[in-house]
C-alpha cells in the first residue's frame, strides 16, 4: 500500500479557487489510476477527476471546465486545481491511488473545502 496525505482545503468564496496536492510517501509512477473524489454533507462519496499512469484525465461532469487534475510523477503528488468553485463543491476531498497489480486501493485522510456564497 502507500500512505496519501492531502493539503491545500480551506474556506474560499464562491468564485474563487483553490489547488489541493496529494503526496504519496512513494513513487506513483506505474499506479494505475490516481484520483481525487469527494463527500458533501449527507451525500455518498463521488469522483471528482482521475488520472491514468498516461495522463489521461477523466472528470466528472459537474467539474468539467473548472477543475483540473495533474500529476507529478518525479515529486509523487497528484494535484487539482479548482476554479470557479462554487458552494455545491464544499466537500471533503480524498486523494485515492488504485493499481491493479500489485493490488493497491489506498485513501488519504481527507481536506476540507468550504465554498461561501
Amino acid at each position: 500500500q502507500v500512505q496519501l496525505v492531502e493539503s491545500g482545503g480551506g474556506l474560499v468564496q464562491a468564485g474563487g479557487s483553490l489547488r489541493l496536492s496529494c503526496a504519496a510517501s512513494r513513487s506513483i509512477f506505474s499506479f494505475s489510476v490516481m484520483g481525487w473524489y469527494r463527500q458533501g454533507p449527507g451525500k455518498q462519496r463521488e469522483s471528482v477527476a482521475t488520472i491514468t499512469s498516461g495522463g489521461n484525465p477523466v472528470y466528472a461532469d459537474s467539474v468539467k471546465g473548472r477543475f483540473s487534475i495533474s500529476r507529478d510523477n518525479a515529486k509523487n503528488t497528484v494535484y487539482l486545481q479548482m476554479n470557479s468553485l462554487k458552494p455545491e463543491d464544499t466537500a471533503v476531498y480524498y486523494c485515492n491511488a488504485k493499481n491493479s497489480w500489485p493490488v493497491i486501493n489506498s485513501w488519504g485522510q481527507g481536506t476540507q473545502v468550504t465554498v461561501s456564497s
